[in-house]
Order: structure tokens, then C-alpha cells, then sequence
């Protein structure tokens, strides 16, 4: 046999073992597609009224929410100790569940003071036994804004402190029956943790179920080549995503043809991704949410 015949034979098994094996993933993929759905969430600001001047009471959103479909309420992290009572009272008999809390701590952790450190996990260990008590996935935070100073050099050391941190906030979530969901941001809002991978490399480090990540649409648009790598890459430790327009931060609409999540969302699919997706930035009246539930539905089945 010459090399060429050789060369030649051992190129077409090769290729018919990747077909073989492409043929297995997209079965184990539509496997896995058939079996998840698409759970929206609203933030308390994303319903708005029509006219300028008029506002919606909680009631009136989750009424709204229903209608539509939307299955989660995500509210801000500041004051809501104060304000169990209420979204348990307004949630009862809904099919809406809170799906995460938001951020709302003091202080932030990589902070060179270590009172500014303090400061936000005592405020975190408040704002999460509350998730526990409204039943949420978790408690997002970021590790420090871009504005916020003095903060830790970017180093090995810093890292280490960082997921040892999270370790012990993570044993105080699983203690309560949620998370810490970690949140990468675009690097114009953060230095640390740009990308999704950066955020579940952490989640996989410290080993710990209390210890979660999160991807954002609009964040990812910038730091991302793949909406679906950055998803694949988080795998298991991926509690949470966030979702906007494309070009501006606003509600998610049809009109804009860049408003495409579908890559994103066969990624979720893919890791069968079975919790939340909630609308970050922008509000709309009833009309336009409507639309745009409508896009990320069809985008979903697109997927």
C-alpha cells in the first residue's frame, strides 16, 4: 500500500468517526432540548404604564406578568429585608416565584479595607437569608466595580482570598437553601470576572454548592466570541442569566435585528438549563413586553 492509499484510508475513518460522533451529539442534544423550557423573569422596573406620570402597584405587574406568561420576579437587594411580608403576600396563589435577589450590599469584597470587606458579607449573609425565606435560586453579586477603590491587585493572591471568601458565603447560601450567583461584567463596569468562563472557573475551584455563576446577554455581547461557548463553559455551576438589547441596554425587541439570542439559548439548552432568564435594563408598557416575550419565545424554539 503507498502512502498516498494509506494517507487516504486513514483520513476517511477519521472523518467517519466524527460524523459518528457529531450524529451522537446532536441526538444527545435534541434529547436534552425536548426536556427544558423557557422561564422568564421580570425585574420590579421592567412593566411601566402608558402615560407619562402613571404608575403600575406591584399587583398590577404580577397581574400583568401572569398574562404574559413570566414566572419569575427578581427585586432589588437594598431594603429588602423589610419587604418579605409584602412579596410573600402579592406572590401567594401566583405561579411567579421570586428568582433571584439582586445585589443591594454594602461594601464590596475585594476592598483594601477590610471594614469595606466586612461590611458586605454581613449585609450579603442578610439579603441571603432572605432568599432562602422567598425560596430565590440566589444572590447575585460582583466582586468590585470598576469605580470602586482601593481595591486588591489583580494577582494569584487576590484570586485565593477571593474563592476563599466565596467559600465560606457559599457554606452560609447552602445553609439557607440557595446561592451566590457570581456576575461577570463588561470591563467598562468591571476589571474582574469579564467572562463567563472566568466566573464558573472559580464556581469549579472552590467546590461548593453554594458557590454559583450567572452570564448577561449585554455584558456578553462585548466580552464573548460565543454566546453558546460562554454558556457550554459554565456547564453545571450556571444558576442565572440576565438578558437585554444588543446594541442599547433596553427591553429585548423584534424591531432590532440584532436582537438575536438564538445561539445563546441552544447553548442553554444544551447544559439543559432549566432556570431563569430575566430582563435586565430598560422598561416597557404591556404592548412592547408582550412583543418582546414573543421574540424570546420563538428564539427559544429556534434554538
Amino acid at each position: 500500500m503507498n502512502t498516498n492509499r494509506r494517507n487516504f484510508i486513514k483520513t476517511t475513518a477519521v472523518a467517519a468517526g466524527m460524523m459518528s460522533i457529531g450524529k451522537i451529539a446532536c441526538a444527545s442534544t435534541s434529547a436534552t432540548t425536548a426536556k427544558v423550557s423557557l422561564n422568564l423573569s421580570f425585574q420590579e422596573g421592567t412593566l411601566r404604564a402608558e402615560g407619562e406620570g402613571n404608575r403600575l402597584t406591584l399587583k398590577e405587574k404580577l397581574d400583568i406578568m401572569e398574562k404574559l406568561g413570566v414566572t419569575g420576579l427578581e427585586p432589588q437587594g437594598r431594603g429588602i429585608t423589610d419587604r418579605v411580608s409584602e412579596f410573600k403576600e402579592a406572590l401567594s396563589g401566583r405561579n411567579i416565584k421570586i428568582s433571584a435577589i439582586c445585589a443591594g450590599f454594602q461594601g464590596f469584597m475585594l476592598s483594601e479595607d477590610e471594614s469595606v470587606r466586612n461590611q458586605c458579607r454581613d449585609t450579603m449573609r442578610e439579603i441571603i437569608v432572605v432568599a432562602g425565606t422567598l425560596g430565590a435560586v440566589g444572590v447575585i453579586i460582583v466582586p468590585a466595580f470598576i469605580r470602586q477603590v482601593p481595591v486588591m491587585p489583580h494577582t494569584q493572591a487576590t484570586r485565593d482570598f477571593l474563592c476563599e471568601w466565596f467559600n465560606e458565603l457559599g457554606k452560609f447560601a447552602v445553609e439557607n437553601g440557595t446561592t451566590v450567583i457570581l456576575e461577570p461584567l463588561r470591563r467598562n463596569e468591571a476589571f474582574y470576572l469579564r467572562q463567563v468562563a472566568d466566573a464558573a472557573s472559580i464556581c469549579r475551584d472552590i467546590n461548593n454548592p453554594g458557590v454559583t455563576c450567572m452570564g448577561d446577554f449585554w455584558h456578553m455581547t462585548l466580552e464573548e466570541t460565543s454566546d453558546m461557548g460562554a454558556f457550554l463553559s459554565a456547564g453545571k455551576y450556571l444558576q442565572h442569566v440576565h438578558i437585554a438589547g444588543r446594541v442599547r441596554r433596553t427591553i429585548p425587541n423584534p424591531e432590532v435585528e440584532q436582537d438575536n439570542y438564538v445561539d445563546g439559548f441552544r447553548g442553554l439548552k444544551m447544559i439543559g438549563y432549566d432556570k431563569y432568564v430575566r430582563y435586565e435594563g430598560g422598561s416597557g408598557p404591556e404592548e412592547l413586553l408582550s412583543a418582546s416575550v414573543k421574540l424570546l419565545r420563538d428564539n427559544w424554539e429556534q434554538a
